[in-house]
């Protein structure tokens, strides 16, 4: 039903027509033969062509007989679902508000090949916590333009700057004029653009994406430093092909994404084995159901075209006068694709209040480990609060 504010409570339920479809086009799916490299023992070496046929396979007929998208369902209508209009475009997130009175705003940003997937397991924690002494939250986390059951932009124009200015009325039209972001991925480059447009609403950040501004020297930089802007620069040169491919050509693989299951999953299951701290496979710390959740949904909305724009619309677009005064607590986990040294970080970041670098963690660390996640965010985001002086009721 519609509110007073235009929010309108969200479900979904996928036809039993669409479930069976995936299903068969899962059993009807053309394969190609195996990489040239099958026969490697365990290991990194067993992806560096891509996803292993044999690992292909496997998942695909547990995706077509075995895994349950209803259970999904009933994840995110347990958390609570909405839609709204921003700037002429649906946008749908989930809200869970705490119980604690003391209980701060504060919205998640999700990246690709994320979704509000990648929250489902952490909301729980963040707005309840079994410890009184730990900080809560009310959460929310949005669909990005183009992503799972937000609308789909007609028209270019939906850039990180476009979307973190959408963030800011959504957040205000719940009741939260003021509020802390967090994000990875393209959800820490909206989550700074956050922080440094709209001062005036965000308390403070946390994110695990803390680029600098290009054309830092490394003279200075500590050899672990240096070695964090050697991998990132590698990263960029040699194993970006798929951003390039959708900041240039994000209608040519969208058709290959939205007509092909096996397709969209081979494309987003290689960044979940090449982006996470494992060391064969993506599945030693991250479920396939998991990994599935994300992937169906990206295939019931017929995303994957529209979710690759954000590359065409924003790809090396982040502003380098763009800075951040507000407080920010900044994670660099050990196995993320792209990790910047603090003195560059600081040349954007002008109030870091808590840096840190744990053992374990890749890109998707909610996922990965979501007991260390929630324990960080809650530990940076106390110290922006503290910063900060002031707590949002």
């Amino acid at each position: 039903m519609p509110r007073s504010d235009g929010i309108e409570s969200f479900d979904t339920h996928a036809g039993e027509a669409e479930l069976g479809d995936l299903r068969a086009r899962l059993a009807a799916a053309r394969l190609p033969e195996p990489e040239t490299v099958c026969g490697a023992p365990p290991g990194r070496g067993r992806w560096a062509q891509g996803v292993p046929l044999a690992d292909l396979v496997d998942l695909v007929d547990y995706w077509r007989t075995e895994y349950d998208w209803r259970l999904f369902e009933d994840r995110l209508r347990r958390i609570g679902q909405f839609r709204t209009i921003v700037d002429g475009l649906g946008i749908h997130f989930l809200h869970r508000r705490s119980a604690r009175p003391d209980a701060t705003p504060l919205i998640l940003t999700h990246g690709w090949p994320g979704s509000v997937a990648e929250f489902v397991d952490v909301v729980a924690a963040l707005t309840d916590p079994v410890d009184d002494g730990a900080p809560a939250f009310h959460v929310v986390i949005p669909s990005l333009p183009g992503f799972g059951f937000s609308d789909k932009p007609s028209a270019p124009g939906w850039g990180t700057e476009r979307i973190a200015a959408a963030w800011v009325e959504l957040m205000g039209r719940l009741g939260y004029p003021r509020f802390l972001a967090h994000g990875g991925d393209w959800g820490g480059n909206i989550t700074t653009v956050l922080a440094g447009r709209f001062p005036d609403h965000v308390l403070g950040i946390h994110t695990t994406f803390a680029e600098g501004p290009p054309g830092l020297t490394t003279e200075g930089l500590t050899p672990v430093e240096r070695a964090w802007a050697a991998e990132t620069a590698d990263f960029w040169a040699n194993r970006a092909g798929y951003a390039k491919q959708q900041a240039t050509r994000p209608q040519t693989i969208g058709y290959s994404l939205v007509d092909s299951p096996v397709g969209l999953l081979a494309w987003i299951l290689d960044k979940f084995a090449e982006w996470s701290d494992t060391e064969d496979s993506p599945f030693e710390t991250i479920s396939r159901d998991r990994v599935l959740d994300d992937v169906t949904l990206y295939w019931l909305t017929r995303s994957g075209a529209s979710a690759a724009r954000i590359y065409a619309e924003s790809h090396a677009a982040l502003d380098p006068a763009l800075r951040v005064d507000v407080p920010a607590a900044i994670t660099i986990y050990p196995r993320d694709i792209e990790k910047y040294p603090r003195p560059w970080s600081e040349q954007r970041y002008r109030r870091i209040v808590r840096w840190w670098s744990p053992e374990h963690g890749g890109h998707f660390p909610s996922l990965e480990v979501p007991d260390l996640y929630v324990q960080d965010l809650r530990e940076g985001l106390a110290a922006v609060l503290a910063a900060h002086g002031d707590r949002v009721a």
